[in-house]
């Protein structure tokens, strides 16, 4: 099989996540301690495979300066661009909307909050996919272990913000329109990490993959870490660390 296409199709597996989560959170009432337990494992595996699987990979090919200064770069890109879209109604587009203060607006409450919250997904999801499909160019396998971390990450995801999107009024068709448009994104970055970013040197390859790693890391402080620890105050931690080591494990095995 083409390794193009075997991009796409992991891409898609990992995007794919977030419909299973969309399901669990739209079709069932799942308690709020469970949804933040399950969101702290995910941001746990998340930190894992930032930790050795990206920055690490970038520093391994390109040294310290090209995997710093991409991670901070990537940081930086998904702040503003999450700051841009606060402001347009998708600041808890994580948030299961279990506390008022935290849910997400509706249409009538905030007018075109629904297609920032689209945009939110796109930001969160974009720079998981397109490393997947980089980590191919790493002798023509899969990075298994991102792979795995992603799709472990994006259940809790799909199910907290479709919970939220519940509370908000917001239909199932809206709801399974988003995450069928970002699993099909997630296909798309996927394939564009492996064509586009493999025709650059490894220097460059390194730096972008540092730069998603920036992303991730900043995603998984600023919206999936709250989401967890407003309903698991005293357990997100442990929960956290074990979904680490899972993490940890699996790019060690």
């Amino acid at each position: 099989m083409a390794e193009v296409v075997q991009a796409g199709l992991w891409g898609l597996l990992a995007g794919s996540a977030l419909l299973v989560g969309a399901g669990v959170g739209f079709g069932l009432r799942v308690p709020p301690k469970v949804i933040a337990t399950v969101m702290a494992f995910g941001a746990g595996v998340l930190l894992s495979a930032v930790s050795f699987e990206l920055v690490g990979e970038a520093y391994d090919q390109a040294g310290l300066t090209p995997a710093a200064i991409g991670t901070l770069a990537g940081a930086v890109a998904y702040t503003l661009g999450n700051l841009w879209l606060a402001g347009r109604g998708a600041r808890h587009r994580k948030r299961s909307g279990n506390r008022s203060e935290h849910s997400q607006p509706s249409e009538s409450e905030q007018g075109g909050s629904g297609t920032a919250l689209a945009l939110g997904a796109l930001l969160d999801g974009v720079p998981e996919s397109a490393v997947i499909g980089v980590s191919l160019l790493d002798g023509g396998t899969v990075s298994l272990v991102t792979v795995a971390a992603v799709f472990i990450s994006n259940v809790p995801e799909g199910l907290s913000s479709s919970a939220g999107m519940k509370r908000a009024g917001r239909g199932k068709g809206y709801v399974f329109g988003v995450w069928t448009a970002i699993a099909a994104a997630s296909t798309v970055s996927s394939v564009l990490g492996y064509t586009v970013i493999g025709a650059f040197s490894p220097a460059v390859i390194a730096a972008v993959t540092a730069v998603a790693a920036g992303a991730i890391l900043a995603m998984v402080a600023d919206t999936m870490i709250p989401e967890a620890f407003e309903d698991a105050h005293l357990a997100i931690g442990l929960v956290t660390v074990c979904g680490f080591l899972v993490s940890f494990a699996l790019s060690h095995a």
